[in-house]
C-alpha cells in the first residue's frame, strides 16, 4: 500500500491528538472497536490512526479499508466542508 505518514513538523501533534482521541472515543467508537480488534474479520485494524495529515478513525492497512464513524458534530458546516476536502484526498 502507498500510505505515507505525516511531515515530520506535524506529526507530533497529530500523535497527540490520536493519543487524546483514543481515550475519549464515542461509544460508536467503543462498540466498534470492540468488534474489530480482535481480527474476527480477518484484517488486523488499527484506531486513531495517522495517514498524511489526517487521523482515520479505522484502519485496517493490509486491505486498504478506512471506517470512519461520524458523529454529530460531522452536520456542522465547517466540518461537513471539512469532510468534504478529506473524501477528495
Amino acid at each position: 500500500m502507498g500510505f505515507k505518514t505525516a511531515a515530520p513538523d506535524r506529526y507530533g501533534l497529530l500523535k497527540e491528538f490520536a493519543r487524546e482521541n483514543r481515550k475519549n472515543a464515542t461509544l460508536a467508537e467503543h462498540v466498534l472497536w470492540d468488534e474489530l480488534r480482535e481480527n474476527e474479520l480477518g484484517a488486523r485494524f488499527l484506531r486513531q490512526h495517522i495517514i498524511g495529515d489526517f487521523i482515520v478513525d479505522f484502519v485496517a492497512l493490509e486491505v486498504g479499508l478506512i471506517i470512519e464513524v461520524d458523529g454529530a458534530y460531522h452536520s456542522e458546516r465547517q466540518q461537513e466542508e471539512d469532510d468534504e476536502r478529506r473524501t477528495r484526498e
